[in-house]
């Protein structure tokens, strides 16, 4: 992304997005545009819905409580998200916090929590994710808001699982190789990625899993990761092979 302004203050909104559009900013939002940032009436905010590509705006109310915004102009055109889903198994809220984050960061498009028998945090809060979401998108200049699923089993959802969709295992007991080798004949292909919990899955998931067709079990090298390391580093490895980071004269 080449030239992008990231000192300016940029904003998620849930509404359409054109040019003369008015926009009402959340209470919180208020808050954040006049009172933390300073921002006065006539200067400008860069926009996004996660439809309508990015917008400057400019403040046309600004308040203790209440603020307005006007979009001027589109500065990005919407680009079509990723398609990479990110299944994993629930952490406790301030590592969870930060994988979302992360993930975000990485291109996750969707984000899936699963509970598997050795999950220790079986609740989600599904709200705080979405807020981690929008947070990231907003931080990091990504037009795309991924979507938060519900968490549910894992075998539920191996049972639903998309034959054209190849799944990528990450397994402590993998045997170790050339995981540049292992991905590349994913390139072009609807992907996802699960990583387990601490103390990884059991035997049952770890078989389930690697019977299925398009399963790629991958070892992520010879260090034992925490789930949350572990994350960043498999959906580094992906990009850099099969995803966005590979150029379009080296993909097939």
């Amino acid at each position: 992304m080449a030239k992008y302004d990231f000192t300016a203050t940029r904003l998620f909104v849930d509404a359409p997005l054109s040019g003369g559009a008015e926009l009402a900013l959340a209470p919180e939002q208020a808050n954040y545009v006049c009172n933390v940032m300073r921002l006065r009436e006539g200067d400008g905010v860069l926009v996004f819905n996660g439809r309508d590509g990015e917008w400057r705006a400019d403040l046309t109310e600004a308040g203790r409580k209440r603020a307005r915004l006007t979009a001027v102009e589109q500065i990005r055109p919407q680009t079509p998200p990723g398609d990479l889903w990110y299944l994993f198994a629930p952490l406790k809220h301030a590592r969870l916090d930060y994988m979302v984050q992360k993930a975000v960061e990485m291109g996750a498009s969707r984000l899936m929590p699963v509970i598997t028998r050795r999950t220790q945090a079986s609740r989600v809060n599904t709200e705080r994710m979405t807020a981690n979401v929008i947070e990231a998108a907003e931080q990091c200049g990504v037009l795309s808001v991924a979507e938060v699923a519900e968490p549910q089993p894992l075998a539920k959802l191996l049972d639903a699982w998309p034959r054209d969709r190849a799944l990528v295992f990450c397994d402590e007991d993998a045997e170790e190789g050339d995981a540049v080798a292992a991905l590349a004949p994913l390139r072009g292909r609807p992907l996802a990625l699960v990583i387990g919990p601490e103390g990884g899955f059991d035997e049952d998931e770890r078989r389930r899993m690697s019977r299925m067709d398009g399963v790629i079990r991958l070892s992520l090298g010879p260090r034992i990761l925490r789930a949350d390391t572990a994350a960043v580093a498999a959906l580094t490895l992906l990009q850099a092979v099969c995803g966005d980071w590979v150029s379009p004269k080296t993909s097939p």
